[in-house]
C-alpha cells in the first residue's frame, strides 16, 4: 500500500532541523513579520510617489509597488508550502522607518529635489531592512532543508537589491544634483 506523502513532507524531506524546533518556529515568526511589512510597504509607496517632484522617481515607486504585491503573494504562497494560512505580524521595524519617511515629506517642501532626495533615503532604509530580512531567511530556509522556499525568497531578495539600486542610479544621476542647486526661499 503506497504511502500518501503531504506537500509540506515533501518540501521538509530534506529537513536537517524538526519542524517543531525553536529555529523553525523564529522563522515562521520572520515570515509573519516580514508579510506585515510588505502588506505595509503596499500601502506607502503610493504615497511616496504622490510626493515625488521628479517623474523617474515616481515611476520607480509606481513600479516597485507591482512588485511589493508580487512579494506579498510569493510570500503567501510560502505559507501555502507551509500549510499555513498567511498571517501577519505587526513588525515594529517597518512602522518606524516608514513613520521616518512620513517626516521627510512633513517636513520638506513639496515639489522639491530636496523632498525627492529625501524620499530615496527613506526608500532605501526599507530596501536595505528588506534585504537583511530576506537575507536570513533565504539562510534559515536553507538550514531548515526548505531549498523551495529558500529559491522563492532569494528570488525577492534579488529584486529589492536591484530596487536598491534603481535608487541609487536616480539619485547619482540627477536628483541629488538638482537638490544641490535649490537655493532656500
Amino acid at each position: 500500500m503506497a504511502k500518501t506523502v503531504s506537500k509540506k513532507q515533501v518540501i521538509m524531506e530534506k529537513s536537517v532541523v524538526l519542524e517543531d524546533s525553536r529555529l523553525h518556529e523564529f522563522f515562521i515568526e520572520q515570515l509573519k513579520d516580514l508579510y506585515y511589512a510588505e502588506k505595509h510597504i503596499v500601502k506607502t509607496l503610493p504615497k511616496m510617489a504622490k510626493a515625488c517632484a521628479s517623474e523617474e522617481l515616481k515611476n520607480a515607486f509606481k513600479s516597485h509597488l507591482e512588485d511589493t504585491r508580487a512579494h506579498v503573494a510569493r510570500l503567501e504562497e510560502v505559507f501555502g508550502l507551509l500549510e499555513m494560512k498567511p498571517r501577519a505580524k505587526k513588525c515594529e521595524a517597518i512602522e518606524g522607518i516608514t513613520k521616518e519617511g512620513e517626516g521627510v515629506i512633513a517636513d520638506t517642501e513639496a515639489g522639491t529635489a530636496t523632498r525627492d532626495v529625501g524620499l530615496i533615503i527613506s526608500a532605501q532604509k526599507v530596501e536595505h531592512y528588506e534585504i537583511a530580512s530576506y537575507g536570513g531567511l533565504v539562510q534559515l530556509a536553507s538550514t531548515l532543508g526548505l531549498s523551495e522556499i529558500s529559491e522563492m525568497l532569494a528570488t525577492t531578495l534579488q529584486e529589492e537589491k536591484e530596487s536598491d539600486l534603481l535608487l541609487s542610479s536616480i539619485a547619482e544621476n540627477h536628483v541629488n544634483y538638482a537638490s544641490s542647486q535649490e537655493t532656500e526661499v
